[in-house]
């Protein structure tokens, strides 16, 4: 009786799970009326970010949104427009956040220089070490001649 339980359960999982695969959307694969598209295509997907995963470009997520946000490139490609007009849209409806490289400008500011103050802190931080511990190592060589004579 336990065994026929048991082979109920695991039939309706197993057959639970091929019905949910079976209703996954398959995507179909973008067809490009010339080569030339298809490398704009993918340089575009993987210049602009997926906005739910963040770290990932287009190209690389997997979420419905950049299947989407895909889809929407294709289309501005084959509809003539040109790389600046696609990031232009997707900047204007997202914001400078979908760029991976975004533009040098007054909002971004903090952006671009904070790795360069980092850079000089860090520096200066080494200079000072470097100088107190020649001071300390010229003090400590003092000593020890003073000792010896």
């Amino acid at each position: 009786m336990k065994l026929r339980k048991l082979f109920i359960v695991v039939l309706t999982l197993t057959l639970s799970v091929s019905v949910f695969a079976q209703s996954a959307p398959v995507q179909e694969p973008m067809v490009f009326e010339t080569q030339q598209q298809e490398d704009r295509f993918k340089v575009l997907t993987q210049e602009l970010r997926c906005l739910v995963c963040q770290n990932q470009n287009l190209a690389d997520s997997d979420a419905q949104l950049a299947h989407d946000l895909r889809a929407e490139v294709h289309e501005m490609l084959l509809a003539g427009k040109t790389d600046d007009e696609i990031k232009q849209f997707m900047v204007e409806r997202y914001g400078d956040f979908v760029l991976y490289r975004p533009p040098v400008q007054q909002n971004t500011y903090l952006l671009w220089l904070a790795p360069l103050g980092l850079l000089f802190i860090g520096a200066l931080i080494l200079r000072v070490n470097v100088k107190k511990r020649a001071v300390l190592l010229e003090s400590t060589t003092d000593e020890e001649t003073g000792n010896q004579a």
